[in-house]
This record gives structure tokens, C-alpha cells and sequence, in this order.
């Protein structure tokens, strides 16, 4: 059966799922203008919280998600990955060949999202929550069925809301420790930083803004001179200064050794998730 494209001018997208990885999906592609509201929906079935969230920005919420798969071209399953196997096989009879279908659960593999789904017309993402800034980092890989233009179409979807990446599936667990996760981790560092500050005799307000600009500031340096991070370590890095007296505090707590711990455990947990 021939697959007919989806018109990139006026494609509609669905949420399964209304949480907060969706939250921010949403928000950061209408915030992008790459999507205007009406063309978005999601399904809540009694959670007026999650109505008024969603309806506060414009996008259409319905009472089921067959609704909303039938409104959309684009449907994307953004529910926790220990519920979309039953998401999806409930909906299985809606999920017609001209229809796109998107995943954004941790650990859930293409070949498993294909059978439960009937079709192969399938893309992975993974996402993560600093799409609501449209900073998010995203990685995606192509199901068996889905063509160029769909990659396309869901690059361009998920690229409105920060980078998107093409990567194979076999590395989506270990991508799923460092970017699908990796937020926490950062808003630990930069809460961190900022308790520093307070020690160090800063007020908590200064602190904090001191701590986050800190951290956006040295990632957009890594992002745009494309310096390796040591380097730029070593950059402001003098003989007996301030700063070497930090970084051996850092190196003596394991600071690195523990950051990829964190990575490697979130990786570990995905590919049991997807197991189980």
C-alpha cells in the first residue's frame, strides 16, 4: 500500500498522553510559531488540572484519545513507558497506514512499538523537557515504514523546539541517560552552585541567577566556539588560582566519575525498562 505523504503546510498533531513531556513539547512549538494551537490536541479524561494547562495555551483538548487520533496526521505517544503498550494496542483500530506515529517513551523499542501499533510507519524520539524553551536536545530514529519525508516532517516538528539529532536505535538507551535525563542532573549542579554561593556569603537570589547564567553561558561556549570542554577548562584554569582550587574539590568528590555514573545508570534503567 502506497503511504501518502503528510502535508507539511497544515499537518495536525496529537498527544497521547497529557503530562509534562507533552506540556512541553506543546508549549515550546507554539511558542516556536511552527504550530499554531488549533492544529494541536491531547485527550484528559478528569484531570481539570491538565485541562486547564493545555486549554491555557490554545491547544484543543478532548474527553478520549480516539478523538484525538482522529484529528490528527502526526500522533505522538508521549504516555509513561509502563502504559504504551496498552496505549497503543487500545487505539490500534485508529491507527490507520496515512497516519504518522510518533514515540517519546524511554526504553520503548521500534520493533515493539511497530507490532502493538499494526504498522510500521513509526519514528522514536527522545526528547527532553527544555523543550518548553525551545532548547531541547532530541535524537530520533526511523521505523521500517517510515520515509525521508516523515524524518523530515518530525525533524522539523522537533527542531523548532531546540536540536535535533539522527542516531541508530541501539544507542537510544545510553541517549536516553544523557539527554532524556541529563536536565536533572544540571538543575542539581546549578542548585548546587547556587547553595556554594549562599555559603560562600551570597544572597540566595543572586546566587541562584549567578549559578544558572554560569551554566547557560558555558554550555553556549562549548555549543559555539566547538572547543573541546577541557580546554576551555584549562582556559580559565591559572597556575595557583581560584579556580584550580575548585576543580581539585571537584576531582576529589569524584565529580566526573559520579556525573557519569548518573549516565550510565539512567542508561541501565532504560534498557530494563524496555525489557520488562
Amino acid at each position: 500500500m502506497e503511504i501518502l505523504p503528510i502535508s507539511a503546510e497544515s499537518f495536525t498533531v496529537g498527544f497521547i498522553g497529557a503530562g509534562k513531556m507533552a506540556e512541553s513539547i506543546a508549549r515550546g512549538v507554539v511558542a516556536s510559531g511552527m504550530l499554531p494551537p488549533h492544529r494541536i490536541s491531547t485527550a484528559v479524561h478528569s484531570n481539570v488540572n491538565r485541562h486547564e494547562v493545555f486549554a491555557s495555551f490554545g491547544v484543543n483538548v478532548f474527553s478520549s484519545c480516539e478523538e484525538v487520533v482522529e484529528e490528527s496526521d502526526v500522533v505522538i505517544f508521549s504516555v509513561k513507558p509502563q502504559v504504551v503498550k496498552k496505549a497503543i494496542t487500545e487505539l490500534r483500530s485508529k491507527l490507520s497506514k496515512d497516519k504518522l506515529l510518533v514515540s517519546v517513551a524511554a526504553g520503548m523499542k521500534l520493533k515493539d512499538l511497530q507490532e502493538w501499533s499494526g504498522h510500521d510507519r513509526f519514528i522514536r524520539v527522545m526528547p527532553n523537557t527544555p523543550a518548553a524553551v525551545g532548547e531541547a536536545a532530541s535524537v530520533m530514529s526511523l521505523g521500517t515504514a517510515a520515509t525521508e519525508e516523515d524524518g523530515a516532517l518530525v525533524a522539523k516538528l522537533f527542531g523548532s523546539v531546540g536540536k535535533m539529532f539522527k542516531a541508530d536505535e541501539k544507542v537510544f538507551d545510553a541517549v536516553t541517560g544523557l539527554s532524556g535525563s541529563g536536565p536533572a542532573y544540571i538543575f542539581l549542579a546549578i542548585e548546587a552552585l547556587a547553595d556554594g554561593g549562599v555559603a560562600a556569603g551570597l544572597p540566595r537570589e543572586l546566587a541562584l541567577g549567578l549559578a544558572s547564567q554560569t551554566v547557560l553561558g558555558a554550555a553556549t561556549m562549548v555549543s559555539k566556539t566547538g572547543k573541546h570542554p577541557g580546554v576551555l577548562k584549562d582556559d580559565v584554569t591559572s597556575p595557583g588560582g581560584t579556580t584550580i582550587a575548585g576543580v581539585h574539590e571537584l576531582e576529589k568528590g569524584s565529580f566526573r566519575a559520579t556525573l557519569m555514573n548518573a549516565v550510565v545508570a539512567a542508561a541501565n534503567r532504560s534498557r530494563e525498562l524496555s525489557q520488562s
